[in-house]
Formats: structure tokens, sequence, C-alpha cells
């Protein structure tokens, strides 16, 4: 079996988007926003006999749980929560979220108003380089609970709702399903290979990928950590990804499609925190077999790597699957490349 851990990690690191508070520019644009609001929302507010609301900002998304991957498209996508010390019974959600809208209208050529948020596009020469997307909370509820405002001005009042979301439990989650530093780290790499391989395998064929808090929440349930060496804690993220994939191929289950008219295979997975929804429930059956198709892809090329001697071998089929940051080293002597035996406790006593 050929050792290919030293490439995916330079993969990893050529895919990476850290932090705001690793990363500068991402830092920037996000404070853009906030100073933006900070000038025009008291307006705003005033203008329509408004006292504005207290209100705080936090960040949210991949960014903050440090899953975040550099787009290929370069559109970066920047998660900010806007968190209003007003309570549901207060504010019509949509009515709120159109202040915020009202504050930032202008900033750029393209701001909207979408369901789950208020969008700002920026663009470059005419093609996107990034968006923030600002999810619009009321956080003073008597059951002490923030909730997301849902829905777009199209949408109906009676269909216009304040949902539970508490998105801070998710990376409080994280932490307690893998206490151990060096587990997160795998769980990191792991949703950080998805994603990428997402983007790589569903940028260009039209079908409607996963969404990436779906990967996230697959690798939490199913990822276990795996390293070549236990005691020096060496990781082996080729093995922990076949484990992973072949345990997320396993929950397909047949289910009764009345438009087809016949038998198709879905996946569910929970939110592990509120509204503790279907992940995946956006998808239609025809997507999600699209969705198993590329998996099955995806592990026959983990299987072929892991039985690979080669590294070369082994990382020019990954890429198939990865794209063109994954590395592939030139070919070397077979007997230098050899993956290191998994170290047990019977052969280290």
């Amino acid at each position: 079996m050929a050792n290919v851990q030293k490439q995916f990690e330079e993969f990893d690191g050529k895919i990476r988007l850290g932090r705001f508070d690793e990363n500068a520019t991402l830092r920037e644009k996000r404070d853009i926003i906030r100073r933006k609001l900070d000038r025009k929302l008291p307006d705003v507010f005033k203008d329509h006999g408004e006292e504005c609301p207290e209100y705080f900002y936090r960040d949210q998304g991949s960014y903050d749980v440090g899953t975040g991957v550099k787009p290929l498209d370069s559109d970066y996508d920047i998660d900010q929560g806007l968190y209003f010390e007003v309570s549901t019974g207060e504010w019509d959600p949509v009515i709120l979220k159109k202040r915020v809208w009202k504050a930032l209208d202008g900033h750029t050529d393209e701001v909207r108003i979408r369901r789950p948020c208020v969008t700002v596009q920026y663009h470059e020469a005419g093609e996107p380089v990034y968006h923030v997307d600002i999810a619009v909370y009321a956080n003073a509820n008597g059951d002490g609970k923030a909730r997301l405002a849902v829905g777009r001005e199209s949408t109906p009042t009676e269909k216009r709702k304040w949902e539970l979301s508490h998105p801070k439990a998710l990376k409080e989650k994280i932490r307690e399903r893998f206490p151990d530093a060096d587990d997160r780290k795998q769980f990191r790499r792991a949703v950080r290979a998805l994603k990428r391989w997402k983007d790589k395998k569903f940028s260009s064929d039209g079908n409607a990928a996963p969404l990436g808090i779906g990967l996230t929440v697959l690798v939490y349930d199913d990822l276990q950590a795996t390293y070549s060496d236990i005691f020096a804690r060496t990781p082996d993220d080729l093995q922990t990804l076949r484990k992973l994939v072949e345990a997320v191929l396993g929950r397909f289950k047949p289910v009764w499609d009345a438009e087809e008219e016949k038998l198709m295979r879905r996946l569910t997975a929970t939110l592990p925190v509120e509204p503790f929804n279907d992940v995946f429930e956006q998808m239609s059956n025809k997507q999600m077999e699209t969705f198993e198709d590329k998996l099955k892809r995806l592990k026959e090329a983990l299987d072929f790597a892991s039985d690979a001697v080669d590294p070369h071998d082994a990382c020019k089929e990954l890429r198939k699957q990865f794209g063109d940051d994954f590395p592939v080293p030139e070919k070397q002597e077979t007997a230098r490349y050899h993956a290191p035996a998994i170290a047990t406790s019977a052969s280290s006593a």
C-alpha cells in the first residue's frame, strides 16, 4: 500500500481557507459590511419611525468551524449572523430583513433578499468574486433561543417564519463528538476534501450538488479517525476517507418515487442541533441518484489508491476525483515508498 499522507496534507494546505482571524482579506470584506450596517441601520429604522434595536454580529458557517475551502470559481462565501435584540412577536421576519437590505442597498450592484439571508454580491470585471450572506435573527425570545428570519419579499405573510437556529451549537457539538485534537483535525480535513470533491464533480454537469452543511453532517456522523501509527498519532487520511465514504454509501435506502413510479435511493442526515432537520431534504430523488453514483466513483478511486504500490499511481487516480490541487509525485523506486505498518499494542510490547 502506497503512503500518500504527505500528498493529502499538501492538498489540504492548497484548498484550505482559514478562519477570519487567519485571513486578512476575508476579515476586511466582513468588516466593510459591518461598518456599512453600523452607519446606515439607525437611519433606516428612523425613516420608518422606528427605533433601531440593539444588535451584534457573529461569524458563522464554515469559516467559524474551520472547514472552508477555496472556491474553484473564486466566488467566496462569507457568512455573518446579525442578531437583533427583539422577539419574534415584535417583527415580521421579512420586514426586518428589508431593513437590513435597505441599509446595504447600493453598496454593490446586487443586494437581494433570499429565503435564509440577505446577500451582498461583489463583482470584478463582471465576474462574481465573493458574496456576503447575512442571516438575520431575533435574539430576545422568552425561551432564550435565537430564531432565523426566513422568507423572501414575495413570500406570503402566512409562510414567512422565524425558524429555530443555533449555528454556534454545531461547533460545540463537533468538539464533543471529537474531543481529541488530532481527531478534530482529521474531521476538518475530511470535510474540506469532500467539499473540494463536490466542487470538482458537480461543477459543470448541471446536477444540484449536496450542500456543504450536508457533507459536514455526514462526516460528523460517520468519520472514524484512522492512524497509520496510533502511538505516534500519524494520521491516515486515505483510510479515513475510504471508511467514511463506505459508511455514507451504506446510508442509501430505497424509497418510492410517485412521479417516476419506481423505487429510488435516498440518504438522510439529521442536523445534530436545532432545528434537527434532514440536511438533504431539498435534494430530489434524481439528484440523490447522481450523488450516490458519484460517491461510488469516489469509493472506487479510494480503493484503487489504497491497493496501489506506487504513490504516483495512487495520487494520479485521486487527482481525477479531487482536482488539480491534489499533488502527484514522480515515480520512485518501489522499495522507498511503502506505507508504514500500523502499530499495534502487541507489536510494540
